[in-house]
């Protein structure tokens, strides 16, 4: 959906626009519980101390170091995937095939070791990959379960019993004003906002499971938590802000997610995308 330029406060009320924040509808018509999860996630490597510092543990591994691109297939990706599962990255299932699932994972791990994101695996990546860096601890002492959402770097961690148990990479509201105009609720409405994702500290608080329709599209099982904002997952998550200010992830991460964050956990919301 296009955005476009927003009028003032007075225009918009004269043009009766909906002023509005978030890319999702304020308030659930009924609770939804949170889907069963089945299968087994595995435990990650990474740890935070009581001072706020998260690392992995000290597990010395050889990576095959072959340059891979978009669309390789084989043991070296098999690797990789292992690897970035291990270390509570979501690159999909170990099938050795590169492809958009694994490389959104590819990006988020590439972000937190400071390379900047890209689909070719070359010596930088292999060399994180063997001794990988810390996820930024965003709220120093922050409690032992919560999501740590970095607008600075475009990914979110979640911590789960003082363990960061999921890292990946999202895109978040692009800052842009926008007025969009939409059918809903049986007729023809216009809808306007600044797309931004608010820093803050929050508490998630309903979510649908499946496809949920808002006035601004369609959002993959959202988890919210300030108001229309929500967690959810979107067949689009580029490298850069993109959204009405939601906060997107990979489909993959989006279907885990919910058996993993739980309603009135705490979600810190810091930092500032710099576009290049």
């Amino acid at each position: 959906m296009g955005a476009g330029r927003l009028p003032g406060m007075a225009a918009l009320l004269t043009a009766g626009a909906v002023v509005l924040s978030g890319c999702g509808t304020q308030a659930p018509q009924r609770a939804q519980a949170s889907p069963v999860i089945t299968k087994a996630v595995p435990a990650a490597t990474w740890t935070t101390s009581a001072g706020g510092r998260s690392g992995p543990s000290a597990t010395a591994v050889t990576a095959p170091r072959k340059t891979l691109k978009l669309g390789a297939k084989g043991e070296a990706v098999t690797w990789m995937q292992k690897r970035l599962t291990e270390l509570g990255y979501r690159p999909g299932k170990a099938d050795g095939r590169y492809g958009g699932t694994t490389l959104a994972a590819v990006w988020a791990f590439q972000k937190v070791n400071g390379i900047r994101p890209t689909s070719t695996i070359a010596k930088r990546t292999w060399t994180a990959l063997e001794s990988p860096k810390f996820p930024k601890v965003l709220v120093r002492n922050g409690k032992a379960t919560r999501a740590e959402v970095n607008l600075t770097k475009q990914i979110m961690v979640l911590y789960v019993g003082g363990e960061a148990k999921l890292i990946t990479h999202i895109s978040s509201g692009s800052g842009v004003p926008y007025c969009e105009t939409t059918e809903w609720q049986g007729k023809e409405q216009r809808f306007c906002g600044s797309a931004r994702t608010p820093t803050g500290n929050y508490r998630t608080t309903w979510r649908k499971s499946g496809w949920h329709t808002s006035y601004l599209g369609r959002l993959y099982n959202p988890i919210f938590f300030n108001g229309g904002i929500a967690f959810h997952g979107a067949l689009s998550v580029p490298l850069y802000p993109a959204s009405h200010g939601c906060v997107r992830m990979p489909m993959n991460v989006a279907q885990v997610l919910p058996g993993m964050l739980g309603k009135g956990v705490p979600v810190h919301v810091k930092g500032a995308f710099k576009r290049p």
